[in-house]
């Protein structure tokens, strides 16, 4: 690279890297509080909570990237002709394509990146945090033991705790157990612990009392037995493993999607999924060149400060909203036919090779004002002052 175009990818770069990390946390925020019923209501960690939306973040930084490359490309553009940079190129001689090569590098850049992340990281992240929110969704201290409510996992089964200590134990316990009416057992205890090894999951309860009665016959009394320390198994409740369970499309690698298990396809329109999940997973990594091209387009020739170039850049933004939404629009007609995957990759190819053309023939000399035209062709005048009145010789 020439000193202008280290200088100018210097700028896009800041530019793309400020706005990437902006809008991220943004839509990072908006995802995680959402979930932040893990702590308020669920007893999760923080750990966890933190885990599950960050695992989130690759799928949405390759959304949020090419977006953010437009706006890094409008914006250095923009700025740099208000500051007579691409002023002061363009009487140099330079061409638009050497004031936008530093824009096509880092998109190229970003393009590779976003492909690297759909191909790899993407489904790695995506099938972690499967198993995280399978995980909280069986476990038993999550789900059914929340401070201050009475929850029932199953019919018959009902439990509640007063609250949590800082330690994890379960304070307050109350379960009442009635799914076998010819013996409904009720466990009150002043302490609780669940507790996991390899032959289940138990809670256990400590200093309490078991209220025992058959609930066929319940005219003949109550049985209390207090105890010091009592066993009850729910390792019916404990997580399931889940790795039998069909994974999704955005949760499967490159070469799953290309050749999935026949018999894990249930029907034409599971296929037609994974389709659309394939191509729109290598047609995404297309629209930061696409972005790039159409901001060079229309913002990449220099132009006097005294203009306003809004029209412009609210052109090239409309533009590459419609491109984009037309490649959603495509990339749902895959999963219907597989003729629209010729129409995923036409449109952010055509839109290149169009912005490209347009770019350069907008670099040529343009056609002259009316007013210069005749001055060059027309003799030309003298005009004079004398005395009162203007002579032209």
């Amino acid at each position: 690279m020439t000193l202008f175009g280290r200088y100018m990818f210097r700028q896009v770069t800041n530019a793309f890297l400020v706005i990437l990390l902006t809008l991220t946390t943004v839509v990072w925020l908006a995802t995680a509080l959402k979930e932040l019923n893990l702590i308020t209501s669920q007893g999760q960690g923080i750990l966890l909570f933190f885990q599950m939306t960050l695992l989130s973040l690759p799928s949405l930084m390759a959304l949020i990237a090419p977006n953010a490359m437009m706006m890094a490309a409008l914006y250095t553009l923009d700025r740099m002709n208000g500051d007579s940079e691409l002023i002061v190129m363009t009487a140099s001689g330079a061409t638009v394509w050497r004031i936008g090569a530093s824009l096509l590098a880092l998109a190229a850049i970003v393009s590779v990146i976003i492909l690297l992340s759909n191909v790899f990281v993407t489904p790695a992240s995506m099938r972690a945090l499967r198993s995280f929110v399978t995980q909280v969704r069986a476990d038993l201290i999550s789900q059914v033991l929340q401070p201050g409510r009475f929850s029932s996992p199953e019919t018959g089964l009902t439990f509640h705790i007063r609250d949590r200590a800082m330690d994890g134990d379960l304070l307050g316990l109350l379960v009442h157990d009635e799914r076998d009416s010819k013996q409904v057992m009720s466990y009150l205890a002043e302490r609780g612990r669940i507790i996991t090894n390899d032959q289940g999951s138990y809670l256990v309860m400590f200093d309490g009392y078991v209220h025992r009665y058959n609930g066929e016959t319940a005219d003949k009394g109550v049985q209390i037995i207090a105890f010091d320390q009592n066993m009850l198994d729910i390792s019916e409740f404990s997580p399931k493993d889940d790795s039998d369970h069909e994974l999704r499309p955005r949760e499967r690698y490159i070469s799953e999607l290309m050749y999935p298990d026949a018999k894990t396809l249930a029907n034409k329109h599971d296929a037609g999924q994974l389709r659309s999940e394939l191509h729109e997973r290598l047609s995404t990594p297309l629209y930061p060149l696409v972005f790039a091209f159409v901001a060079i387009a229309l913002l990449g020739h220099a132009r006097t400060t005294r203009e306003n170039r809004w029209g412009q850049i609210l052109s090239a933004f409309g533009i590459g909203v419609g491109l984009r939404v037309a490649g959603l629009v495509a990339g749902n007609l895959v999963a219907l036919s597989a003729w629209a995957v010729a129409l995923v990759y036409a449109i952010p190819v055509g839109a290149i090779l169009v912005a490209a053309w347009t770019a350069h023939v907008r670099m040529s000399p343009e056609l002259r004002s009316k007013l210069s035209f005749e001055f060059k062709f027309q003799p030309k005048k003298i005009m004079f002052w004398a005395g009162r009145g203007i002579h032209a010789t």
